[in-house]
Order: C-alpha cells, then sequence, then structure tokens
C-alpha cells in the first residue's frame, strides 16, 4: 500500500508493504485504515450537513413572517452581547 504524505511543498511516497518491522506496519497499516474511515465520515457529515440546509432552505421560502432586514439581525445581535456582558 502506498502513502502520499504532503509537507509544505514536498510530497513524499511511502510504501507501507516494504516496511521491514512488522509492528510498524501494522501499526502504519491500522492509522491509514483510521484516517480512511473518518474521511468517509466527513464525507458524510457534509453531504447530511447539505441537506439539512437544503431542507431548512425550503422550509423557510413560505414563511415570508420570520424574514429580518440585515440591519435589524446587527443590530439584535449588538443588543444581546451588551446584556450578556
Amino acid at each position: 500500500m502506498i502513502v502520499s504524505i504532503t509537507n509544505d511543498d514536498q510530497t513524499t511516497a511511502f510504501d507501507i508493504s516494504n516496511i521491514a518491522d512488522e509492528q510498524v506496519k501494522q501499526e502504519a497499516t491500522v492509522i491509514v485504515q483510521k484516517v480512511g474511515n473518518l474521511q468517509v465520515i466527513i464525507e458524510a457529515l457534509d453531504f447530511a450537513s447539505r441537506a439539512h440546509r437544503g431542507g431548512l432552505e425550503e422550509l423557510l421560502k413560505g414563511c415570508d413572517e420570520a424574514i429580518v432586514e440585515a440591519e435589524e439581525v446587527e443590530t439584535e445581535e449588538e443588543s444581546s452581547e451588551e446584556t450578556s456582558d
């Protein structure tokens, strides 16, 4: 299994199957699997987040009474900051 690691502007490729120390080889393989699993989770969360944002957008399209002007939002945020201090 070949792994590429990029630091700054340099990319180094490592062939994990060529590691002589079995313990190091096994640990490297486990870490690569963990990183792969985390990447899948990140992609799934991104997909779910986009789906929920789209659903919220569709839901709010019919709520004209909830629309506020940008100036009102800034004023409300400033008021809540002053209150919390």
